[in-house]
């Protein structure tokens, strides 16, 4: 192999790293799910050594109207804004929420542009119910689908969950 062809070999990869920086930071990325938090939907498995990967799609998400319940999103934890967390929307905009301890309200009505975010496993999971609701701003994307372990590949993510306890905005 030439020097004149490593060198354009190189140039060629070189224009490619843009591309991937652009997809990974506004397309979507692949991320590694950690705790228990959101068992048995993501990591459910008896090991705590194995955590699942997930693809998170980023793109189209400050928009209003763009999550919707059931949904499971990636966004930045309001106690820790260097923290990515894992939870599934309960509820949105204008819905009515009865949330358990420790928040101090006995029903609180969902504010424009935000979310209400519960983890799947109630036990094990800091949520809403003790920072509540969410603003849309927060959110970094949405999990569409566990990439590994190969056995659990394009598992439904719509299932699960915890009773909502909401009340649906009157239409």
């Amino acid at each position: 192999m030439s020097f004149k062809h490593t060198i354009r070999n190189s140039v060629v990869f070189l224009t490619w790293i843009p591309v991937g920086y652009v997809f990974l930071n506004h397309v979507a990325q692949p991320c590694s799910i950690t705790g228990t938090s959101m068992t048995p939907t993501l990591n459910p498995g008896l090991e705590l050594t194995t955590n699942d990967l997930v693809l998170v799609k980023k793109w189209g998400f400050k928009r209003p109207h763009s999550v919707h319940r059931g949904d499971i999103i990636m966004f930045r934890s309001p106690y820790d804004p260097e923290k990515l967390v894992t939870k599934r929307v309960v509820a949105v905009q204008g819905d009515t929420v009865y949330p358990k301890h420790p928040y101090p309200k006995s029903s609180t009505r969902i504010p424009r542009n935000h979310v209400w975010v519960e983890g799947d496993n109630a036990f094990h999971s800091i949520d809403s119910n003790d920072y509540g609701p969410i603003s849309q701003g927060l959110i970094v994307g949405k999990v569409v689908s566990v990439l590994w372990p190969l056995n659990r590949f394009g598992t439904d993510l719509s299932q699960g969950g915890r009773d909502p306890r909401i009340q649906l905005p009157e239409q």
